[in-house]
């Protein structure tokens, strides 16, 4: 039965992506990029960082929940795919982004006290170096895979405990994620050095993502299905 389960599910984070077109990749990746806007606007609206990175989560349970599509998440089952993945990835990533940017525009226009706190925020981000910021992003994305993988095996409230543990502990840990940070960027109006640090940060999660599967390819087991 569980075998059964696994294979037809066709949600966010199955192995592979349901076979839709570039539009509907496209559009789902936007969607996602949106529900990471509003976990990162409920992280900044709180004064306590625990409250705040717990909130944070409502994003990825809904991402999860609907089947919309973040490249974070996504990245993690390159190496389960063929060659026309990379084409899907490259659409969800630019769907997240997209939806981060002109989500911060409007957050400038209509919260501008918010798009202050952005600005704060953003301005330690900046300063890393980039062998910094890539490692802070391989740590995230570590996270992330095992956030989805659980997610994928569970079922019913178990299949959260990675959404509610791995997503609070990259924020209280200071690791970088690149749809997130982008949101923070955009509200912050995309100041100089955003997009090479955005870069780098896309990176290290890709990396991240993949680490696990590829060591445990390496390791010659077989994961559970």
């Amino acid at each position: 039965m569980q075998n059964v389960r696994n294979s037809t599910h066709t949600g966010l984070y199955a192995k592979a992506l349901p076979r839709i077109g570039a539009r509907e990749t496209l559009v789902k990746g936007f969607m996602a990029g949106l529900m990471i806007a509003v976990g990162g606007t409920a992280y900044l609206s709180c004064e306590n960082r625990v409250v705040g990175a717990l909130l944070f989560t409502l994003g990825l349970i809904t991402i999860c929940n609907m089947g919309y599509l973040l490249i974070t998440g996504k990245v993690c089952y390159a190496l389960e795919n063929g060659p026309e993945y990379t084409i899907k990835l490259l659409l969800i990533t630019a769907g997240n982004f997209a939806a981060c940017v002109l989500y911060g525009a409007a957050i400038q226009q209509y919260l501008p006290q918010l798009a202050q706190k952005a600005q704060e925020l953003c301005q330690g981000k900046l300063l890393q170096a980039g062998g910094q910021s890539f490692f802070l992003g391989v740590m995230c994305g570590i996270l992330m895979y095992v956030a989805v993988e659980t997610y994928r095996r569970q079922e019913g409230l178990s299949r959260y405990i990675g959404i509610v543990t791995c997503v609070p502990g990259f924020i209280l840990c200071g690791f970088e994620h690149s749809v997130a940070d982008a949101v923070y960027l955009g509200m912050a109006g995309l100041p100089e050095g955003s997009i090479r640090f955005l870069l780098i940060v896309l990176a290290g999660n890709a990396a991240g993502g993949l680490l696990f599967p590829a060591l445990q390819r390496l390791a010659g087991g077989k994961r559970q299905a």
